[in-house]
């Protein structure tokens, strides 16, 4: 970690810039550039709500809110791993080129999307004022999974960044794979009907597990439980730790396949 800290402080410039051009790159050309940051989740709610809230949404406190949070949680997962899965083929030209460390083009990707995402987070809490949940220090808790969210997410990019230099096909199994998982996270709809066993499975899920750690925090006041912190951190360390040994192994491969 100490060596990784001090190549970023070597290429701090770089790495600046990289996140700079990923950012602005992705609304570019469009007329009303980073506004999609904050309209885009905004129509994607309105959308879910008009389609799911005559089905799912009677008995359930909050369902704007809860369609919200789980919409942010699973766009932002979404939207990190993808553009991480193509950081390395997509700056080629320069990792070819100049011997730099490649871990900082995903790096790049993964900050450029959390600043996406903290965008959203300040539409998403103008939201709570306005369904009239009341502000509790349990909100803070947010910060947690989040925290292990940027490293779940950093981890999941290792391992398909490293697989798609070699295996293209990675990126047409990942979407039918994230749209699987979309209706997989109970974004739109309740697990409490379905039996504790039911329930259990659900939290091997790791977007569930976050998504669920947010809408207690928020929605309902309350501590999560010590198990669900575990599984945020467990879950984090581990796609992190496998990230980083298929990185590692393939690193001197990757020039050889651009």
């Amino acid at each position: 970690m100490k060596q990784i800290l001090l190549k970023l402080k070597k290429h701090q410039f770089l790495f600046e810039e990289l996140v700079k051009r990923d950012f602005n790159s992705k609304y570019k050309g469009t007329s009303l550039g980073m506004v999609w940051s904050l309209l885009s989740p905004l129509l994607s709610l309105l959308v879910m709500r008009l389609v799911f809230t005559q089905f799912f949404g009677h008995n359930t406190a909050h369902y704007t809110i809860y369609l919200f949070a789980g919409n942010i949680v699973y766009s932002y997962f979404k939207d990190s791993t993808t553009n991480g899965m193509t950081s390395l083929t997509s700056n080629a030209g320069i990792i070819t080129k100049i011997n730099l460390p490649k871990y900082l083009f995903l790096l790049s990707k993964n900050i450029s999307c959390l600043f996406n995402f903290l965008l959203t987070l300040v539409i998403f809490f103008l939201f709570v004022v306005i369904d009239g949940i009341i502000f509790s220090w349990t909100m803070l808790l947010i910060i947690y999974p989040i925290l292990c969210l940027v490293v779940f997410n950093l981890g999941v990019g290792l391992i398909l960044s490293a697989l798609y230099v070699f295996f293209k096909d990675v990126k047409y199994l990942y979407d039918i794979f994230t749209l699987l998982l979309h209706y997989m996270s109970a974004i739109f709809y309740t697990v409490d009907s379905y039996p504790n066993t039911v329930q259990n499975l659900f939290m091997l899920n790791p977007v569930y597990v976050y998504i669920r750690y947010i809408r207690i925090a928020v929605i309902d006041g309350q501590v999560p439980s010590a198990v669900h912190h575990l599984l945020c951190a467990v879950y984090a360390v581990l796609l992190l730790v496998i990230g980083c040994v298929i990185y590692k192994k393939n690193n001197y491969k990757f020039v050889y396949y651009m």
